[in-house]
């Protein structure tokens, strides 16, 4: 069954059977106090303020059948798919693979690399490890997602600047239509929400395609 939701800059047409629901990173060390993210001097309380709204999304496209995708930043524990620009760049006080408040900083398995309670994936859902900012890049999402039949992905989590965006690029230059829920994003710094949400939907959704997620839940049956 075909839906819409009124969405910008134009209306989003998809079906339930052909979309997946994509949760980025609502990892604990990003989104809990005392965590990575606020390690890094973050206020994390910007983050958790988005868990409601989706945890309202999720239950309704749980519901409705839907697909549903979760990633987490991860990186093996001996780090070898860890580029050293990456782990070296700035000057903050705990790197990649560091000891932090809830084990080490974005390696698989920790407790801190662990996503979210009120958001845990359950079973029959996909939780990819991505060594990147992107979802796609070395996790063979890809192909998986062709072979279910997904041409249209909608998107939840965070940082909205970072791996958010970088994944609807991934995702626009693979030939998937996406939307941003834009109250279940968010930011440490809301102005790059704000110019990120702007991006995306720019002329004539070059990346993609933005709404609140009441558009969505008005929409699903």
């Amino acid at each position: 069954m075909s839906l819409t939701i009124a969405a910008t800059p134009f209306a989003y047409p998809f079906a339930v059977q052909s979309t997946a629901l994509v949760i980025i990173d609502m990892q604990r060390d990003f989104v809990e106090p005392g965590g990575f993210g606020e390690t890094l001097g973050n206020d994390v309380s910007l983050l958790t303020a988005i868990v409601p709204a989706c945890q309202r999304v999720l239950a309704a496209w749980r519901k409705a059948g839907g697909l549903v995708v979760h990633t987490r930043e991860a990186h093996r524990a001996d780090l070898s798919d860890c580029p050293p620009a990456k782990r070296e760049r700035g000057n903050p006080s705990l790197r990649i693979g560091d000891e932090g408040p809830m084990g080490r900083i974005l390696v698989a398995g920790e407790p801190g690399n662990q996503i979210i309670a009120a958001l845990a994936p359950i079973e029959g859902e996909i939780v990819v490890n991505k060594p990147g900012k992107g979802m796609f890049y070395a996790t063979g999402l890809h192909e998986t997602l062709q072979e279910l039949g997904i041409s249209h992905l909608l998107f939840m989590g965070v940082t909205t600047e970072v791996c958010v965006q970088t994944s609807m690029r991934e995702a626009n230059d693979r030939g998937y239509d996406g939307l941003l829920l834009t109250d279940c994003t968010e930011s440490y710094f809301p102005e790059f929400k704000a110019a990120t949400i702007a991006m995306v939907h720019a002329q004539g959704a070059i990346v993609g395609w933005t709404a609140e997620s009441a558009q969505l839940l008005s929409a699903l049956p």
